[in-house]
Formats: structure tokens, sequence, C-alpha cells
């Protein structure tokens, strides 16, 4: 018996991306925290990895109490549509392709600025959420957070 050849059409082997580590999501969380103290805020930050298996939280002892929820709805969310939560809010209006999608999973989505996906090497390694701040405060948070990954 020959072996058979591969052909044009076969999908290609994919190479290994490093997993987001505990090391990086701690980068994340300092990084969002010290970009929140420089603006006078108190946050609550999560990370997630690509299994949206927390990887690191830090809510601040003068934050929101409920902010530590949100920044983990954030994080899941950004992390379950591979995109910022920013970009969502038209999504979920009623005549939006997501305004279902909520019921439709066995967690409820936040979909306010402040969560972002994380990604390496083109991929999805997890995601980063904050919140405790306004809208706006939040999404910068996250992307400082990015920016110190990267």
């Amino acid at each position: 018996m020959s072996t058979p050849t591969p052909t044009a059409t076969a999908t290609p082997a994919r190479t290994a991306v490093a997993p987001l580590t505990t090391e990086d999501a701690e980068l994340l969380v300092a990084a969002a925290r010290t970009a929140a103290e420089a603006a006078g805020a108190t946050v609550s930050v999560t990370v997630l990895d690509a299994g949206g298996h927390l990887l690191a939280f830090r809510r601040d002892d003068r934050a929101v109490l409920i902010s530590g929820e949100t920044s983990t709805r954030k994080a899941y969310t950004a992390l379950q549509l591979d995109a910022p939560t920013a970009d969502l809010a038209d999504a979920v209006r009623p005549e939006g392709p997501f305004h279902t999608l909520p019921t439709a999973l066995d967690r409820p989505l936040l979909f306010i600025a402040g969560g972002l996906p994380v990604h390496r090497d083109g991929r999805l390694i997890g995601a980063v959420g904050v919140g405790g701040g306004a809208p706006d405060q939040d999404h910068a948070f996250a992307g400082a957070a990015l920016d110190a990954l990267r």
C-alpha cells in the first residue's frame, strides 16, 4: 500500500502559540491598575485564559463591590465574541445580530466598554476585563494592559 500524498487542499499544520501565562495575567492586572490609579480611578481587573478560566483577579478595596463581577463579565464577553466589548453595543439592540445571545449562553454577557480579547500570533489566548470606572476609562485601562503585554 502506498501512503497518500497531501493535496493542495489539505489544511496546513498549525504551529503552537504560547498560551497566556500567570505571569502575563499578572502583568495585565498591574498595567490596568497603574493606568487606573494614574487617572484617579479604582477598578477591578479580571484576566481569563482561552478556555475562560480565571488566571488573575484584583479588586481595589475602594472599588464598588459589583466591579469585580463587572470586570469578569466584560472579560468573558470579549473572550466569547473575540471582540472589544466597546464595539458590541449596537449588536445587542433588538435589531442587532446578538440580541438573543445572552439567553443562549449559560452566563450573561455584558456589552459595555472595558473588555478586550488578548491575541498572540493572531490567535485568541485570553481576555482582560476592567470594571469600576466610566466605560471609556475602563476601555482605556484595558488597552493600557494590552500595551504592556506587547
